[in-house]
């Protein structure tokens, strides 16, 4: 049976205070390694958030952002750029027509 990153996961804190990331939840929010990332705290818990790369961040204005919404915009652009793409992949494609004239 799959899990899923949703579901809680212990991980242990070393003596210097140093925790790992499991890997699901790296994959999923493109945390690279060895890499950095946010840490704060909102009410009541511990945030750990990816810091965009530079290149994620074009377009971003820099200033005050509330948490989460840099990440948000970045997951923004990366749906916007992989339906571009995947556009782009359908525009290519041969056509069924194209396989019938042959």
């Amino acid at each position: 049976m799959a899990s899923s990153t949703r579901d809680p996961e212990v991980v242990r804190v070393s003596q210097k205070g140093q925790a790992t990331i499991p890997k699901a939840l790296r994959e999923k929010f493109g945390i690279e390694t060895p890499g950095e990332v946010f840490v704060y705290e909102e009410g009541e818990r511990i945030i750990i958030e990816p810091i965009p790369s530079f290149d994620e961040l074009h377009g971003i204005h820099a200033g005050e952002h509330e948490p989460g919404e840099v990440l948000e915009k970045v997951r923004e652009q990366k749906d916007e750029e992989r339906r571009r793409e995947e556009d782009r992949v359908e525009r290519l494609r041969p056509s069924e027509d194209a396989d019938n004239d042959a």
